[in-house]
């Protein structure tokens, strides 16, 4: 639906337009009747001021009031009483103003004429501010059922965010405090690393897109705690072609993917794992496929961990669509592929 957009001043002004318009033509009229052009032009000037007191005051009183669907006979005996009280005006005022009683005796034969021309423009004039005040109100509805939708993804972006995070942190603390008393070198170095990922993960926006790049050097910071945590167990490789390391994607978004390659990797094990991060650029998406060996007898390579299902939430609260997340088994290796659409 096309929303209006003439500005009240642009408005006011068509309006005074369209009123002297109205005047000039009435004037003529009259004019061409035989009438010296004082009178025709008092005859324009009045019936022009009457008409326009009554349009303002139709569209004051739709500005405010928007008739419902068993309204409109009332709206309709507003305009014949407007063009009544406007008919009934320019009578009772135009003998002080003319003494001739030919142009009297004009009025008197064109009153009928004169009523309908007014209840007329009064019945456009209503029309037009229904339709403008209406579209108004769409409008504003409109763009407050945007801010609360807004207003709601905003909020379940964040309480994805909280969730995901609370997870990673309590098990880091245990693991630190696992490390305390035989390693404690590796505990205060943990903790330092647990601090500069905290650090950056509060600097970024839910909603932010940031480079792959920068996601990645990020997400070595996640990865250096988990290698403290199962020390030689835990192999890593991350692999991206030179064409998307520009390439955008929501902030921690890889997180998620990767913590659940770990989880279903290395807790049912104690053999080394290689969790395994491609990148690539297919056509108008940003591929990236995160893997990690599973044994489908102790494992549970579904993905219906509350990570997997965050973000598959969240890539479809920014981008609306559901197949931008997928998941497969085969030969032992669980494989999760996101997409990030990129904007051209």
């Amino acid at each position: 639906m096309v929303t209006p957009q003439l500005s009240p001043s642009k408005l006011y002004s068509l309006f005074v337009a369209c009123g002297l318009i109205w005047a000039g033509l009435l004037t003529y009229i009259v004019h061409s009747f035989g009438f010296i052009w004082y009178i025709a032009l008092t005859d324009g000037i009045v019936n022009s001021i009457l008409l326009a007191a009554a349009c303002w005051l139709i569209n004051n009183n739709l500005r405010y009031y928007q008739p419902g669907k068993g309204s409109y006979m009332n709206l309709l005996m507003w305009c014949l009483v407007l063009a009544g009280i406007c008919t009934a005006g320019f009578r009772g005022i135009i003998p002080y103003l003319s003494s001739s009683q030919a142009y009297m005796n004009f009025i008197a034969n064109s009153l009928t004429i004169r009523f309908c021309t007014n209840f007329l423009a009064i019945g456009w004039m209503a029309m037009i501010s229904m339709l403008w005040y209406s579209q108004l109100d769409h409008k504003e509805t409109e763009k407050r059922r945007s801010e609360a939708e807004k207003l709601a993804r905003d909020a379940e972006l964040y309480n994805l965010r909280q969730q995901l995070q609370p997870h990673f942190l309590f098990n880091s603390l245990n693991s630190i405090n696992a490390l305390i008393g035989f390693k404690p070198d590796e505990a205060r170095r943990m903790i330092h690393q647990l601090s500069d990922f905290l650090r950056g993960t509060l600097k970024k926006d839910d909603q932010l897109l940031v480079p792959l790049s920068d996601e990645l050097q990020h997400l070595n910071l996640y990865l250096d705690i988990e290698k403290v945590r199962f020390g030689h167990r835990l192999d890593t490789e991350i692999s991206c072609d030179k064409h998307c390391g520009e390439a955008l994607l929501p902030s921690m978004l890889l997180q998620p993917l990767v913590e659940n390659a770990i989880k279903f990797g290395l807790y049912d094990t104690t053999e080394k794992v290689t969790v395994s991060i491609r990148g690539e650029i297919d056509g108008n998406n940003l591929v990236v496929m995160v893997q990690n060996p599973y044994d489908p007898q102790t494992s549970r390579p579904k993905g219906t961990g509350f990570g997997l299902r965050g973000v598959q939430r969240r890539l479809y609260l920014l981008f609306a669509r559901n197949d931008l997340m997928e998941t497969h088994q085969n030969d032992n290796i669980f494989t999760t592929i996101i997409k990030i659409p990129q904007v051209i």
